[in-house]
């Protein structure tokens, strides 16, 4: 059998040199390093996912829904909620919020056209772009990782992008971007050309001020991304899914592929539905632990980043080895904590009481051994 190395392969030019996405996943007492919420499902809703997928199970041999009209009604009534109204036809679903980026790219991007995003940010934007080539620029941020409104309106004039991301709450940072902002950059980008903007709100349900979803209104090309890994605690499930104009919708719908969402995905994200109240529960429970944090960490003399979602960037490490050395310490401790590349910070995603305890007694050990 003959092998060939990765850099000997025909590869597109613009994926030679990359990495795929990932973060390390190791076998630790406390794993703080992927965003993931902690709680286990209750057993109620794992019963009703049974239920559900059992119900579907009989038709498996047949195709799914293609369209998910069960799943997009209950979604809408979810988003609902916020008291914006959202209707089944301004919904779409796919797996997770990933393939939903990559359907908007492979829709409003591609060859010839250029998507911006204002970084540090989610990495997968940029990997997806180069992915559906797509040209990819990295924005200006402020050194406190907010947006600069008049800094970001002069890159869009420069860029004259097609597509532009705004992640609110935004990872890796946990900042949020105000209603104003969103506008400013919205408008900006209209006054160009038209512009597909795509507000990514992964972590809304974490955050102190709320969706963007009012600002659909009047708006038909700007689009929400959601998910349910995170506040429902179902990152296993990899269900994703947008709010935007019915067109976006129509859109997206030209390159899904056939049947894109399995009769078990739907059953599933439908089951965890009927038991929002309960998961949103869990969702306040991570809000004061995340609170909790930041007030940790702050009253320790660590530079920490306001925090919208349910994890908490903080440093800053210019010791010897810097984040990376201090990424080992708390490893060594039994806690993992993500080393997203920010010069100088960590990021841990928020956990359960007890694990959250055993990051901060950790991360006073660390903070001991750099003053002493």
């Amino acid at each position: 059998m003959t092998t060939h190395r990765l850099d000997a392969l025909p590869l597109r030019p613009e994926l030679r040199g990359k990495s795929p996405y990932g973060a390390p996943q190791l076998d630790v007492p406390v794993r703080l390093n992927t965003n993931e919420n902690p709680y286990p499902l209750p057993e109620p809703l794992v019963a009703r996912i049974a239920e559900r997928v059992r119900e579907a199970a009989r038709d498996l041999n047949r195709y799914p829904d293609r369209d998910a009209v069960e799943l997009r009604t209950a979604l809408a009534a979810y988003l609902s909620r916020e008291g914006y109204e959202v209707t089944a036809a301004q919904v779409w679903a796919a797996n997770g919020s990933n393939e939903v980026i990559q359907q908007l790219l492979q829709v409003f991007g591609g060859p010839g056209r250029l998507a911006i995003g204002f970084e540090p940010s989610y990495s997968m934007h940029g990997l997806i772009a180069r992915g559906t080539s797509t040209e990819w620029v990295s924005g200006p941020r402020r050194a406190d990782f907010t947006i600069d409104t008049e800094a970001a309106v002069a890159a869009l004039a420069t860029h004259r992008p097609d597509v532009v991301f705004i992640t609110s709450p935004n990872n890796p940072t946990g900042t949020a971007v105000d209603r104003e902002t969103v506008i400013a950059l919205h408008d900006a980008a209209q006054a160009l050309k038209p512009t597909v903007v795509v507000a990514d709100e992964a972590y809304v349900e974490f955050s102190h001020t709320g969706s963007l979803l009012p600002l659909l209104e009047g708006r038909p090309l700007l689009v929400i991304s959601r998910t349910m890994s995170k506040a429902f605690g179902a990152a296993g499930l990899r269900l994703g899914y947008l709010a935007a104009d019915p067109a976006v919708v129509d859109a997206v719908q030209l390159v899904r592929l056939p049947y894109h969402l399995s009769a078990v995905t739907q059953a599933t994200a439908l089951a965890a539905l009927e038991h929002t109240d309960t998961l949103l529960g869990y969702v306040e429970q991570l809000k004061a632990e995340r609170d909790r944090i930041v007030t940790e960490l702050t009253g320790l003399g660590f530079e920490v980043t306001p925090s919208d979602a349910n994890f908490v960037q903080f440093g800053v490490f210019d010791g010897p080895g810097g984040a990376q050395a201090a990424w080992r310490y708390l490893l060594d401790r039994g806690v993992l904590v993500r080393d997203n590349g920010v010069p100088g910070r960590l990021r841990v995603s928020t956990g359960t009481p007890a694990e959250n305890d055993a990051f901060l007694d950790a991360v006073r050990g660390l903070k001991k051994e750099h003053s002493a």
